[in-house]
């Protein structure tokens, strides 16, 4: 995603986890979600039929859902059934369940889960129904966007759909999901995937039925509810791409949003099929820049018009693959999504407007992480972060982030990169990967070894600082000031000589001879994150 604009201002199988970072032996497969929502009140009534595999025998599961909370918020479990089992266990051989009568199943509730009583074996399937209600303090946004009309958008990133869904809310934990939601007859929905039905029903109503067969984790659910003015702009082999914008901003967002259908198109051409049956671009209330929910992006309400909003639509479509359809096991490994979707927009921008744009980016983004460096002192796979994790959307999992893809590149050479791209999102679309399943699809690729260029971009905080100083006799002396050595190429040209040279650095001291009464200039074609010491 965008964080919010300030100018507009390896496939898992196995253990996972909760929002609060706690194993648990199960795989969600199937979230059905039934919302009413009303003029009248804030309080939603919800039905969440969740199918769980179970990867060990267990007697009880842990949903993250935020309870009553003061002055109504909180969600309250009215009620927990159970139905017939679905897909194959082991206990019958491997085949169908078979039906069963729906029983009621015990339950408890704190304040941060529903803990359901099961008797559930290894290898087997089961769905819950839970019903419930209350008001979401966070998650699903209730309010009045900027025109005064009331709008309802859900807004789950990193780990707050569970403020009003019962859920494994955690990236490692992948599901489809079927939407069935009731609003007043004025509202138009739009959600992930197809959308299956829309009918008017009595007293004013309308139902709206969406299903999304790819499985997502729950921080890309996405239900938007408003009154929207809607445009089919574009199909994309096959795709077919929609703006939704509120119609007081209909001539400028429609235009604006209008730009997608190109973008799209590269990224496809450049990486592989689209992940999801439909594209949509939505005017919204997130407190984010742009959010990537898979096929139903949203947009901050302040977008239209954006002087920049190419830029963010290319990021957030591009996240459509990477975060998105391929999603990272945890969260200290958000620079999978967001140094992803930056670099991808940069190649766009590339492709579209040449090199030298490409160049201001990447030496705008070097000032951003050298900045950061100052102010927090960490390696671009933070694993010390614990919970809160809004904080990992800084400039190393962006920038940084970005920047190692495109040093990755140059290391490679383009047909090589974007052959292990495109080989990253065939192997792991539609499940998890981690920085050691990226590396390790890079290194079958490109036939190199890249353990230390992962080791120190990736797991090692801070960046090359040089210091480049005249000796005499056409001799510079080359020195990293940071603690920890870094081994990289540094190329190099002499006064306006067009030729690039390159002398590959992984000392503390390296001295270089060029001719005598000449001028050296560091990194001209901007291919090194590095900083120049005090020293210069």
């Amino acid at each position: 995603m965008f964080k919010k604009l300030i100018v507009l201002p390896s496939l898992l199988l196995g253990m996972y986890f909760n929002t609060f970072g706690q194993r648990q032996s199960v795989d969600v497969q199937h979230y059905g979600i039934s919302l009413t929502v009303r003029d009248n009140t804030d309080k939603i009534s919800g039905t969440a039929e969740i199918t769980v595999r179970f990867l060990n025998s267990v007697g009880e599961l842990r949903l993250d859902l935020v309870g009553p909370e003061i002055a109504d918020t909180g969600m309250t479990v009215l009620k927990v059934t159970e139905r017939s089992a679905v897909g194959h266990t082991a206990a019958n051989g491997g085949k169908p369940g078979a039906p069963n009568s729906v029983k009621n199943v015990p339950f408890r509730q704190d304040s941060a889960a529903v803990y359901l009583t099961v008797s559930a074996g290894k290898d087997e399937t089961h769905t819950y129904r839970i019903e419930y209600a209350g008001v979401p303090r966070d998650g699903l946004i209730i309010s009045r966007n900027k025109f005064g009309k009331r709008t309802f958008f859900t807004d789950n990133w990193p780990d707050r759909a569970h403020h009003w869904l019962p859920c494994i809310d955690h990236p490692s934990d992948k599901a489809a999901v079927d939407f069935d939601i009731i609003t007043p007859d004025k509202y138009t929905v739009v959600a992930n995937g197809l959308k299956t039905q829309e009918v008017l029903m009595a007293d004013h109503q309308k139902r709206t039925r969406y299903t999304e067969k790819a499985p997502l984790p729950t921080k890309i659910i996405a239900i938007g509810i408003a009154a929207f003015a809607v445009d089919h702009s574009a199909d994309v082999q096959g795709i077919p791409v929609y703006s939704y914008v509120f119609p007081e901003n209909k001539k400028q967002g429609l235009a604006d949003y209008g730009k997608a259908g190109e973008i799209l198109r590269f990224f496809i051409q450049q990486i592989g099929p689209f992940p999801y049956k439909k594209l949509a671009n939505i005017q919204s209330k997130t407190i984010y820049g742009g959010m990537e929910n898979a096929s139903a992006i949203f947009y901050s309400e302040e977008s239209v018009g954006f002087k920049y909003i190419e830029e963010l639509m290319a990021h957030e479509i591009a996240h459509q693959w990477f975060g998105d359809a391929v999603t990272e096991t945890g969260w200290e490994h958000v620079w999978l999504s967001e140094g992803f979707a930056t670099y991808m927009t940069q190649l766009y921008l590339e492709h579209k407007y040449g090199k030298d744009t490409l160049k201001a980016e990447l030496k705008d983004d070097r000032k951003k992480v050298i900045a950061f460096e100052k102010k927090r002192y960490t390696p671009v796979v933070d694993t010390t972060t614990k919970g809160g994790y809004t904080q990992l959307l800084n400039a190393n999992s962006y920038q940084k982030g970005g920047w190692v893809l495109h040093m990755l590149r140059r290391q490679v050479g383009d047909s090589i990169f974007w052959k292990g791209i495109r080989s990253y999102f065939a192997t792991y679309g539609g499940h998890n990967a981690n920085t050691t399943d990226f590396r390790q699809v890079m290194e079958k690729v490109s036939r190199q070894d890249l353990g230390d260029f992962f080791q120190q971009w990736l797991y090692t905080p801070g960046m090359p600082e040089l210091t480049i100083s005249p000796s005499g006799g056409g001799l510079f002396t080359i020195s990293q000031q940071q603690e920890h050595l870094f081994t990289f190429p540094l190329e190099y040209a002499i006064d306006d000589d067009p030729q690039i040279h390159t002398v590959q650095i992984k000392d503390r001291v390296t001295v270089i001879n060029i001719k005598a009464n000449h001028t050296i200039h560091i990194d001209p074609q901007i291919n090194l994150l590095f900083e120049f010491g005090k020293g210069m």
